[in-house]
């Protein structure tokens, strides 16, 4: 015979978790110029042309950009999408 097994609420730590989007984000690279970089931005993302700088400018500057999110899917396509281009990119969900 089997035990019952009681049914409760789910843990609210793991559905936070799953509300929480991914980001993607581009890494500072000695390999590609920073006009390419933005250019990339405008293409992939349809950002105006100083939103693309300005996130340029952070990658160069401080290392790293977000410049994207959303769900899992999404972000994993447009990570994909920045190494084709050539750029370092990675994915994590947002803390």
């Amino acid at each position: 015979m089997t035990t019952p097994v009681e049914l409760g609420e789910q843990d609210t730590a793991e559905v936070g978790a799953e509300d929480k989007p991914w980001q993607t984000i581009v890494w500072n690279d000695p390999v590609n110029l920073m006009s390419y970089v933005t250019y990339v931005f405008q293409k992939l993302f349809g950002y105006s042309r100083d939103k693309a700088t300005k996130l340029m400018l952070d990658v160069h500057h401080k290392g790293k950009a977000i410049v994207s999110s959303g769900d899992k899917d999404k972000v994993e396509g447009d990570v994909a999408k920045l190494h084709a281009a050539g750029l370092w990119a990675t994915m994590e969900r947002d803390s």
